[in-house]
């Protein structure tokens, strides 16, 4: 004979959903909580040479772009430059802070999963990084950066990176890129937190990263 559950007194009924619901309550105690990544404090972010301050480092080759020293936050937009002030509260030179961008760079790297973008063809045709944290940009840095796509696309690798939630990667090649420079140039200059409007080159043999064209002219 089956029970409707209306015709059980109230308090049974409390206590028939609490012993229910207790297995479900103690794995949810007992699940990992999902850690969030650790902030960096040491980021060389890409940004429009206007922005430029005494900090600021210029790249090889370029006419438009800047690396400033800069840090993430929890405020909006994620991402803050250092001023001098704050700057040397750190105790380091901006030489220093390069090499720890670097280093952090590459570490960041080897976390993130990258998007591989086939062409019409059926072949790889770019790959790209992006995501929600403001920090995909300044993964231009990274001394490993040209050695990871070295066998998809040659020891010389193209780098755009319109907004500071992106990086893609192109082959060495204009035909590469030129289909896409509209829809780069858009992006470039309708981004509040703009990037470089630069394509940089960088290179796994020699570890050089400088400045070949721009997608604005």
């Amino acid at each position: 004979m089956s029970l409707s559950t209306r015709s059980l007194p109230q308090r049974l009924l409390r206590a028939a959903c609490i012993v229910a619901l207790s297995p479900l309550i103690a794995v949810a105690q007992q699940a990992p909580a999902v850690a969030k990544p650790a902030t960096e404090l040491f980021l060389l972010v890409p940004e429009p040479r206007a922005m430029r301050t005494e900090l600021s480092i210029v790249p090889e080759g370029s006419k438009e772009t800047v690396l400033s020293p800069a840090r993430e936050i929890a405020e909006r937009p994620g991402l803050a430059t250092y001023s001098k002030e704050a700057f040397e509260r750190l105790g380091v030179g901006v030489d220093k802070f390069a090499e720890r961008a670097k280093a952090a760079a590459d570490r960041l790297l080897s976390t993130l999963q990258v998007e591989w973008i086939k062409g019409a063809d059926g072949k790889v045709a770019y790959a790209v990084f992006r995501g929600d944290r403001p920090i995909m940009a300044s993964l231009l840095v990274a001394p490993s950066l040209p050695k990871v796509f070295s066998q998809a696309f040659g020891k010389e690798i193209w780098l755009v990176l319109p907004d500071r939630h992106s990086l893609y990667v192109f082959p060495a090649k204009a035909e590469a890129l030129v289909e896409f420079t509209g829809d780069l140039r858009e992006r470039y200059e309708n981004e509040p937190y703009a990037a470089s409007c630069e394509v940089f080159e960088a290179n796994a043999e020699t570890g050089k990263l400088r400045v070949v064209a721009s997608y604005r002219e």
